[in-house]
């Protein structure tokens, strides 16, 4: 039997797509778990979302219905945005990125926002009709498989979702394509600084955690520039902030059983921005 390559998960990649769809199925219809590493957000979305990078000012532009405290930074902040310019988000969930975004890419401008999740892109579409936002849409589609033409977005965002995809990879190849020549990627995500235990990386809770799924980032830089892109930056930003008060732990009290009384993953986790250009 062939050894697995570094970085590869043991996950089968259907099942870890069907248990990510499912967990964030459940999310979206107001389960008070989450994911992106906690197993739980707090009461607080937006102080949770103030700590990770977004301001008060930003955040008095988004529905307060679409902030489900999922992220892991900013990517908005990295993306420079501009008036008139498509913007594509990847694993758009119920809308907050989306919708920042369309506030600054005007009514000449558009945002596109995927998620595999059908309940998520309801309660996204739903948000819209209430926000009565006209520049923005939100498809079902796979990250692996974008529902966009060639060559027709300016801008790809994505926040703490790509380390969730079975086929990242496959993920950036479609980024490249769907993406204008010139056109740029902005992402916040999760990733390592050192390989995961066994035991956690075969975890389905850690991997719907954002945890299991991740690659070191020096990996990550690897898959991004082999899709093509140019000047590409993957810096670690410290720690995941996205930890249980309670515990301080990375993990969160979800997955402190996977681990023994006295073992953290504390030095493990980073969050990390992403820029690079076709």
């Amino acid at each position: 039997m062939k050894k697995a390559k570094k970085g590869n998960r043991p996950m089968d990649k259907e099942k870890a797509q069907k248990m990510v769809r499912e967990a964030y199925g459940r999310i979206a219809e107001g389960d008070q778990g989450c994911g992106c590493g906690c197993d739980s957000c707090g009461p607080d979305p937006k102080g949770y979302a103030k700590a990770i990078g977004y301001s008060e000012q930003e955040l008095s532009r988004i529905p307060e219905e679409a902030n489900l405290a999922l992220g892991c930074g900013n990517p908005t902040a990295l993306a420079g945005l501009k008036k008139g310019q498509t913007v594509l988000d990847l694993g758009a969930g119920a809308g907050f990125d989306c919708f920042l975004a369309a506030s600054q890419v005007g009514a000449k401008g558009k945002v596109i926002g995927v998620d595999m999740t059908p309940e998520m892109v309801s309660r996204a579409r739903e948000n819209a009709k209430k926000t009565g936002a006209k520049n923005v849409e939100f498809r079902l589609g796979e990250i692996e498989n974008l529902p966009a033409p060639d060559n027709s977005v300016d801008v790809v965002i994505s926040n703490c979702v790509i380390n969730l995809s079975a086929d990242k990879p496959r993920t950036f190849q479609e980024v490249y394509r769907v993406l204008k020549k010139g056109g740029k990627i902005a992402i916040s995500d999760i990733a390592l600084t050192r390989e995961l235990p066994n035991k956690i990386r075969e975890s389905i809770a850690a991997y719907v955690g954002c945890i299991a799924g991740a690659v070191v980032v020096e990996e990550y830089q690897r898959m991004v520039q082999d899709a093509g892109f140019k000047d590409v930056k993957v810096i670690a930003k410290g720690p995941s902030i996205c930890i249980a008060p309670e515990t301080k732990d990375p993990l969160g009290r979800a997955f402190l059983d996977i681990l023994g009384k006295n073992e953290s993953l504390d030095g493990y986790i980073v969050s990390v921005s992403v820029e690079g250009y076709k």
